[in-house]
């Protein structure tokens, strides 16, 4: 996912649709528990940055077929290994003032009590679905972060065509560990047992 997208079509609506989230998101410097609050009593997706909100865009049908896909795999895996699965919006604090939103995420047993009431805080592995306008987002500044805050696995698919990049972190940073794509398996290095085709997370109704 990546910053504010306005889906009317008229400049005209465009521009009071961001004078509209200006006024509203963008006065002032926000607080944990203010964003919070917001995030609680709001079916959008916001993320917080130093102080910052960053709202995100809807996501579209062929996303959330992906990360429904995902979700089911990982929710077998879940309930057999008792970890916990989540996916968006769900706010994971990756340290204090920095909240992001991944598309789907995964805890282990023994992290699972990392997920709280309105938040949770890292996951064992993160997954973001890339939209046309996210790419540097969920590459680069997203890619920075969830290594700062010790998510041990990163897995990037693309909305647009069957691939996944799979990340391990190493030391401070990720390194590329497979690049899948149609007719593969993705395999988690972290939480073992845990497979599922590429094919099978491309399939939609």
């Amino acid at each position: 996912m990546t910053l504010l997208a306005i889906p009317p079509q008229r400049v005209e609506d465009i521009d009071r649709a961001k004078e509209f989230l200006f006024r509203t998101f963008g006065e002032s410097r926000w607080s944990e528990e203010r964003y919070l609050d917001l995030s609680d009593s709001t079916n959008h997706l916001i993320e917080l940055s130093e102080g910052r909100l960053i709202v995100l865009p809807m996501p579209t049908p062929k996303h959330q077929d992906i990360v429904g896909n995902i979700y089911l795999v990982f929710r077998r895996w879940a309930s057999e290994h008792k970890g916990k699965t989540l996916m968006a919006p769900v706010p994971v604090r990756l340290w204090s003032g920095k909240f992001r939103e991944p598309d789907v995420m995964l805890f282990s047993a023994e992290h699972r009590d990392r997920v709280g009431e309105k938040f949770s805080g890292p996951p064992d592995l993160a997954v973001e679905i890339l939209s046309p306008g996210s790419i540097a987002n969920d590459k680069d500044e997203k890619f920075k972060e969830y290594a700062r805050a010790g998510i041990p696995e990163y897995w990037i698919l693309d909305s647009e065509q069957p691939s996944l990049e799979q990340y391990l972190l190493e030391g401070e940073k990720y390194r590329l560990h497979a690049q899948l794509g149609s007719g593969d398996m993705a395999r988690a290095d972290v939480l073992a047992g845990l497979e599922v085709s590429i094919d099978v997370i491309y399939t939609s109704d």
